[in-house]
């Protein structure tokens, strides 16, 4: 398990919020009790206190119709909002060496320039929550063919020294090859040379992705409830 902070808890007990009130401030919305990152970004949310959450300072910032993200929160929804999907997830902490070699040349910066794919390749794979601005909140890698995605990898959540590995994902006729192990190791020794802490978030029912993890060197951490919720609207029942 990751060191706790004498007996604090740990940033990524609640790394959304940690997220959104600290190194990304500038890309949220909302209260000193419950922020969104701003329209454009991942559609994710974070609240002071995940276990019992401040939706209505939320929902001044919402618009009906959106769908977030949520990650530590259990109990029934309150009006104006309804859950769509709820699951688990297990965040995952870096605990392996420094890659030997992580450079991949033929790795591409992704730029504005390659949104379109970019947003084409994670609605085709879904990764998890992806949005037209979220190439701006870290460094994004993808691997191309004849001006196609193939793959693609990058960095979102950020608080404290610990750096998120996000959007993993690969074309589903060039999977099996390696693509997106790769550019995650990229990932890994940029963050190790910033002396950040990578990690990661792998849903439970997906067992391959959790194994592949745990062989590059990520250990769990910690399992939590993820849920997307809409936000219906004030007043209006779910």
């Amino acid at each position: 398990m990751v060191e706790r902070i004498g007996s604090s808890i740990h940033v990524l007990d609640n790394i959304f919020w940690q997220t959104l009130v600290g190194r990304h401030a500038a890309y949220a919305v909302g209260s000193d009790e419950a922020r969104r990152y701003a329209p454009g970004f991942s559609p994710i949310v974070g609240f002071a206190d995940p276990g019992s959450p401040d939706f209505d300072a939320l929902a001044p910032f919402c618009t009906p119709g959106e769908r977030f993200y949520c990650n530590g929160w259990e109990g029934a929804p309150p009006a104006g909002w309804r859950i769509e999907l709820e699951s688990r997830i297990c965040s995952m902490v870096w605990d392996g060496a420094m890659p030997d070699d992580h450079e991949e040349p033929e790795a591409i910066v992704l730029e504005p320039r390659h949104l379109s794919q970019a947003l084409a390749l994670a609605q085709l794979t879904r990764p998890g929550p992806f949005g037209p601005r979220t190439l701006e909140l870290g460094e994004y890698y993808g691997y191309f063919q004849n001006h196609r995605l193939l793959a693609m990898a990058g960095e979102r959540m950020h608080a404290d020294v610990h750096r998120e590995i996000s959007g993993v994902c690969t074309h589903p006729d060039h999977q099996r090859k390696g693509l997106a192990r790769r550019l995650m190791t990229k990932l890994i020794g940029h963050q190790m040379r910033r002396n950040e802490t990578p990690f990661l978030h792998v849903m439970l029912d997906n067992v391959n992705a959790h194994r592949l993890y745990e062989l590059m060197g990520f250990r769990d951490y910690r399992e939590s409830a993820i849920r997307i919720v809409s936000y219906v609207g004030n007043g209006l029942a779910c």
